[in-house]
């Protein structure tokens, strides 16, 4: 489908921004648009016109949140009520203005970030290259641009790896989970909890806030008859020991999801054909968050604390940390 002049000239703008290093892929399709159409106006950039023509703070031309609004409306086929203003800066520009792509400026001397009174600029920097988007100067415009600036894209990847928490498996392989006190949980099961009551027992399965699937061996799982690893039933951890034949089924409860009566009979259910004994075990940071979750923990379980980590709390009446036979 061809599109119309309006629709390629945003997507012209989304894809300089993206060339920039501007993170759009978690943004909506419209969030996207509004975006593009706010640093358009900024540019004083409509259908028709060349990119050479795109201005910047060095032509001093710097709009307020309700100018840009009313650029967008009149000549951008947008209909944006003035009374959303607030959306250009906290939304829309957001990621331009942290990029250091757009610029603000106040009028006055004591104006706030969210003051209304306060201008946005595209950076003189910046607009050498939109300048020369569509020339066979682009690319060198670009490369210049991005050798002087660091993208957000970038700095934001940085941000998170700085945030990851690494964590060491017994094969001495090293595994990164985001950050998060749920993950910092888990980073303590396998550090902490398995070195000590797992007897030698190997991860098969561990997962991520953000990546379900962070740790698999797959060929391992299949020989001991697991289930199917797409199940939304699947545990955080999954360890076995082969000197035991114990398959540990781990949940490690920060906020919800302790292994209940309900959940028990599931993963029952589930691993009915394996050829390993089962050990449940729900795994929480202290006891405080222990005793929020004690009256649903299901029996012949375990629990393990890791602020006490060389105790586990055994919910059954004849034995300590072992599977259990089904009846």
């Amino acid at each position: 489908m061809t599109l119309n002049k309006l629709d390629q000239l945003v997507k012209d703008t989304q894809q300089i921004l993206d060339d920039l290093g501007i993170p759009q892929a978690d943004l909506t399709s419209r969030r996207k648009i509004k975006m593009a159409k706010a640093v358009l106006a900024l540019c004083d950039m409509k259908v028709g016109q060349p990119w050479s023509d795109t201005k910047s703070i060095d032509d001093n031309h710097a709009y307020l949140s309700r100018d840009i609004i009313r650029y967008m409306n009149e000549h951008l086929s947008e209909n944006i009520a003035d009374s959303s203003y607030d959306d250009i800066r906290r939304k829309d520009l957001l990621l331009p203005v942290e990029a250091g792509i757009v610029l603000k400026a106040a009028i006055k001397k004591s104006a706030s970030t969210n003051d209304g009174t306060r201008k946005y600029a595209l950076s003189s920097e910046a607009a050498e290259v939109f300048r020369s988007f569509n020339s066979v100067d682009y690319k060198i415009k670009l490369s210049d641009y991005l050798s002087k600036n660091s993208s957000l894209k970038e700095r934001m990847n940085r941000d998170r790896e700085m945030l990851l928490v690494p964590v060491t498996l017994s094969t001495g392989e090293s595994i990164l989970f985001s950050a998060g006190e749920h993950n910092q949980l888990q980073k303590s099961i396998i550090e902490d909890f398995l070195p000590r009551f797992g007897y030698s027992a190997e991860i098969l399965y561990v997962g991520d806030t953000a990546d379900k699937f962070l740790y698999l061996k797959t060929d391992r799982l299949q020989d001991i008859g697991f289930f199917e690893l797409s199940h939304d039933k699947l545990p955080d951890v999954v360890a076995y020991s082969k000197t035991k034949n114990w398959l540990y089924l781990i949940e490690a409860v920060h906020a919800s999801n302790p292994i209940t009566e309900m959940r028990k009979l599931v993963l029952d259910q589930l691993t009915q054909n394996l050829k390993a004994e089962i050990v449940y075990i729900t795994a929480f940071n202290d006891r405080n968050v222990f005793r929020k979750f004690a009256k649903e923990i299901a029996w012949e379980t375990e629990v393990w604390i890791a602020d006490n980590p060389s105790h586990m709390i055994h919910f059954n009446g004849d034995k300590f940390l072992g599977p259990h036979q089904k009846a």
